[in-house]
């Protein structure tokens, strides 16, 4: 909501804040009137990335698309304005189109979460010859052969995916390649999406993680560029204030009038 003018101390922070992040928004002002030293110490822990400036802000603005855009959070104003700004910092609409491609994979966490404990109790079960057994045929050498050319690495977990069930494995192939195939963002970029929706604290898949960091560092990714993509996730945390902010205040006023 619209607030008083900021005294000078307040205004001081404002000002530090877009040299540093390259923008502002009213809820960032409602967090400020609300408590200015918790606002200043934010404002310091998120700019660290742009202080040190390891990845082009362009690409900080993706990371924060994606781990808005994920399924496991939906920030939708922090998304709207991620976007533009991404849009401002010379992205193409291609470019976040990307993003949100790469970003909409997650869904397939289920079944790297299922999969090995389907396959698990199979085995405890004596069961487990009926998935061990299956041998590839020209079909599912083709599908390996397919997975890893477009996405340039392989697992040996998509082994029982594809055997447990070819065809959808297939399709999970056409679809997760798309923006391998006709993207633009070079591969550490796009591990870097991966890598930011698997770490962020909505989500924490380990696995994912692992996987996508070794990726990065084999497409040519720094130590240091991978670091500030895990601080760029971190400030996830602060929108119980971006949301909670403003409603608080909100409400104060709100009694403060009844009185």
């Amino acid at each position: 909501m619209k607030l008083a003018n900021l005294n000078p101390h307040q205004q001081e922070l404002k000002d530090e804040f877009i040299k540093n992040r390259g923008y502002w928004s009213d809820f960032w002002e409602d967090v400020l009137k609300l408590d200015s030293n918790f606002f200043s110490a934010y404002s310091k822990f998120s700019s660290v990335p742009s202080k040190n400036g390891h990845l082009d802000p362009k690409v900080r603005e993706f990371l924060y698309i994606a781990v808005d855009a994920s399924t496991t959070h939906l920030y939708l104003r922090g998304l709207d304005l991620h976007i533009k700004n991404a849009l401002a910092l010379g992205a193409t609409r291609d470019e976040i189109m990307e993003v949100l491609e790469l970003t909409s994979v997650l869904g397939i966490h289920t079944c790297t979460l299922g999969v090995p404990i389907l396959m698990e109790e199979l085995r405890d079960m004596g069961r487990g010859d009926e998935v061990d057994n299956i041998e590839y045929g020209d079909y599912e050498n083709g599908l390996k052969e397919e997975f890893v050319k477009n996405r340039g690495y392989w697992s040996p977990f998509w082994d029982d995916m594809l055997k447990l069930c070819p065809d959808f494995f297939e399709a999970y192939v056409e679809f997760s390649s798309v923006p391998w195939k006709t993207g633009t963002l070079e591969p550490k970029i796009k591990e870097f999406i991966y890598i930011a929706i698997d770490t962020a604290t909505t989500h924490l898949h380990k696995e994912g993680a692992r996987i996508h960091i070794r990726n990065a560092l084999e497409h040519g990714a720094s130590k240091e560029e991978i670091m500030e993509v895990f601080e760029c996730v971190s400030v996830l945390g602060m929108h119980a204030l971006t949301e909670g902010g403003p409603m608080l205040l909100q409400a104060a006023q709100q009694v403060e009038a009844g009185k």
